[in-house]
């Protein structure tokens, strides 16, 4: 991976769209077992509908997850200085999310060149999931 230089980056680009592919049971399941989130609301129906929700829904470390994958896949995560997130909506089943960013400053912190990097994740009707920001160090 060759990331972008502090140069040559400007104020308003975008970093690559990260498009994932509709969310499903599976994806929960599998999510769950690595990060150890057995919260039933996330695998089972019955619990979710009781909790008021129409069916199971996306762990919200997950949607983060999204995002720093989006972020990782534009520079080494050794790079990444901050990573701040807010929820904005719950992620159900079937929603195809699209994780984006955009940098809105180049700045200096503590003796590096940073971007701040405003990041969205949204689903195919274009609902907010999460929001949030990421500060990341370039070369």
């Amino acid at each position: 991976m060759n990331p972008p230089s502090f140069d040559a980056v400007q104020v308003g680009d975008q970093l690559p769209v990260l498009q994932l592919p509709p969310v499903d049971r599976t994806t929960l399941a599998l999510f769950g077992g690595a990060s150890g989130d057995h919260n039933p609301i996330h695998i089972d129906t019955d619990v979710a509908r009781r909790a008021g929700m129409p069916d199971v829904f996306a762990q919200g470390m997950l949607g983060m997850a999204w995002l720093a994958r989006l972020i990782t896949g534009w520079v080494p995560q050794r790079q990444l200085r901050r990573f701040d997130a807010r929820f904005q909506g719950i992620t159900h089943l079937g929603n195809a999310i699209r994780c984006s960013g955009h940098v809105v400053e180049k700045l200096e912190h503590n003796g590096e060149r940073c971007v701040r990097i405003e990041l969205r994740s949204e689903n195919q009707f274009g609902q907010a999931k999460i929001v949030g920001e990421a500060l990341v160090a370039l070369p």
